[in-house]
């Protein structure tokens, strides 16, 4: 049981970054398709290397796809963040 929850913490971890950029570049360009299909044969590894059975995919797939949508909401969040700070400084001037 362990496992699985390491296996689909690090499925979710792993995707955030790629969400982020995922999130703003041009949808279905290379970039996009990258952004979503790198980090497959890492969560593949992950999977193969702890010795999961085959039945803990569906579980993963879950996973990094909610690591996917959680790092281009919270990437959005951040540039929201830069922005409000950029326009707080420009004010001050």
């Amino acid at each position: 049981m362990i496992v699985i929850l390491l296996l689909c913490m690090g499925a979710t971890l792993l995707n955030l970054p790629f969400g982020f950029y995922r999130a703003y570049v041009r949808k279905f360009s290379w970039q996009w398709f990258l952004a979503i299909h790198l980090p497959v044969p890492f969560v593949f590894i992950m999977r193969f290397t702890s010795g999961a059975d085959w039945t803990i995919i569906p579980a993963l797939v879950a996973c990094a796809v909610a690591g996917q949508l959680l790092g281009g909401f919270l990437g959005g969040l951040w540039i929201q963040q830069q922005t409000v700070k950029e326009m707080v400084k420009e004010n001050e001037r």
